[in-house]
């Protein structure tokens, strides 16, 4: 087969998929709104089941679910009438993905469904099937043909059907007013999670990592007190312990090729008295961006209210905890 025919098979399963969707958007009514509200209002959890490739949007779903703010997770239907159904208790909404309707496995666990007395969300492209029977809502997700040339793998249906439970958990998530800090929680080990939770507090340099001077101090003294924290910037305090600015290893070199004979001399007012600092109850991310504004530091001294050094936050530990 040529690369051009090959192209437009492509382009033709993308069409006809793409129209599914677009179709099923037209259809949307009352069900659907009905949908949303159940799983709002319910004070359990949404159970997702599915089997075969509506078992795979099914798993996906319940995760899409939990992680825009509504409680999910999947049963398997063949390991529900074993034992596994017992994870869905009274409260909970139960969402069935079958197409036909059906399936062997979801019509076996549907009694015991009925019995418990959960509402029954069933999302298939058949409204007069077994499983429409016992839903309390049905969501029709019925296409013309498959995208198959044969009409017979799950194709243009299975996307339909997960473009279907996506709308579903998105408009859940706008209801319950779900925002970009609710969506960080349930993702601290994502870039934005990070960007969104990390303070400069967990990320900031204490103790014996932060190289600190009295007034009284040499540049020799200084430039030890850098190397013994393996840092790169010395914090100049005054008699009461307050920060009065820094003195970096930067300006330590530059001190010493205008003046050899610096390195004994005191630090008086050769450092920094103005320089960027930050509070600890800061976002690491907002720190990043003061870092990185023209010229640009290295090390960010970190205050307390009452002006005293709490710690320093070293570029090299921002970008280690990806906040770049």
């Amino acid at each position: 087969m040529a690369a051009e025919e090959l192209l437009e098979t492509a382009r033709e399963v993308l069409r006809q998929e793409a129209a599914a969707v677009l179709a099923l958007a037209d259809r949307l009514g009352a069900p659907f709104a009905a949908a949303v509200e159940a799983i709002v209002a319910s004070r359990g959890r949404v159970v997702v089941t599915g089997i075969g490739k509506s078992g795979a949007i099914a798993r996906k779903s319940a995760a899409t679910l939990s992680s825009t703010g509504t409680p999910a997770l999947y049963l398997h239907p063949a390991e529900g009438v074993h034992g596994d159904h017992g994870m869905v208790t009274p409260g909970d909404v139960v969402v069935a993905l079958s197409y036909s309707g059906e399936t062997d496995e979801i019509s076996a666990i549907l009694p015991a469904l009925k019995r418990m007395r959960v509402l029954l969300i069933a999302v298939t492209g058949k409204p007069d099937s077994t499983l429409s029977g016992a839903a309390d809502l049905i969501l029709d997700v019925s296409v013309e043909r498959e995208a198959c040339p044969l009409n017979l793998a799950p194709t243009t249906s299975t996307t339909a059907m997960l473009a279907l439970m996506d709308a579903l958990a998105v408009a859940a998530m706008r209801v319950r007013r779900f925002t970009r800090e609710d969506y960080a929680l349930f993702h601290p080990a994502g870039s934005l999670g990070r960007r969104l939770l990390l303070r400069v507090s967990d990320l900031m340099r204490t103790g014996d990592r932060v190289a600190v001077c009295g007034p009284g101090a040499t540049v020799h003294d200084a430039l030890f007190t850098i190397t013994r924290a393996q840092s790169g910037t010395a914090f100049i305090l005054d008699e009461t312990g307050r920060f009065q600015g820094i003195l970096t290893d930067g300006d330590i070199r530059r001190l010493l090729l205008a003046d050899e004979g610096a390195f004994h001399h005191p630090v008086g007012d050769r450092f920094n008295q103005s320089p960027r600092t930050i509070a600890p109850d800061r976002l690491a991310s907002e720190a990043a961006r003061i870092m990185q504004e023209p010229p640009g530091c290295l090390e960010l001294p970190v205050l307390g209210e009452n002006g005293m050094p709490v710690g320093v936050l070293n570029i090299k530990d921002v970008a280690r905890a990806g906040i770049f």
